[in-house]
């Protein structure tokens, strides 16, 4: 029965992961945050934005509580939409922005395999959008060393420490 319990977790906890990361590019394990963590409580645990619902769901969920823009701030929270393969979506506090097109995220459950709830820190995110306006994005796939070959598409930003009155 605890098996059985244990496997509902782990599937519960997979609704931001899509791609493998080796062990050696994974932050230690952070019991302070309860790892194995899902995307969603650790960018609301890191950036202070105090959202709820599955990671798609925050750009809207956002919308006159704070504020939401395409350029990327340390401390904000990118979101990026659902696919077929990410059900829930996924979000990713940015720690620095690198230049217009480049930024750093740290992020939660972005594996599969033993790396699945786990924190990934510094892992690069690429605006690939032909406007330059961050609605397309790749995210760093560890086990080629390289961006990944997908094109998520992205929301945009919200924006951490300008919470509006009634929100």
């Amino acid at each position: 029965m605890r098996a059985v319990l244990a496997m509902l977790l782990l599937l519960t906890l997979a609704a931001c992961g899509t791609s493998r990361t080796p062990p050696a590019v994974v932050a230690p394990l952070r019991p302070e945050l309860g790892e194995p963590i899902s995307c969603v409580p650790y960018a609301r645990a890191r950036s202070g934005i105090a959202l709820a619902g599955d990671a798609w769901q925050w750009w809207d969920a956002a919308a006159g509580r704070y504020d939401r823009g395409a350029a990327p701030r340390p401390g904000s929270v990118l979101v990026i939409g659902r696919t077929p393969r990410m059900r829930a979506g996924h979000v990713a506090v940015v720690t620095r922005v690198l230049g217009p097109r480049e930024i750093l995220v740290d992020h939660a459950n972005w594996a599969t395999g033993a790396a699945r709830g786990r924190i990934m820190t510094d892992q690069r995110v690429v605006d690939v959008s032909p406007g330059n306006d961050w609605s397309r994005v790749r995210v760093w796939y560890p086990p080629i060393n390289a961006l990944g070959n997908t094109v998520f598409a992205a929301h945009g930003f919200v924006h951490a420490g300008r919470s509006y009155a009634g929100g």
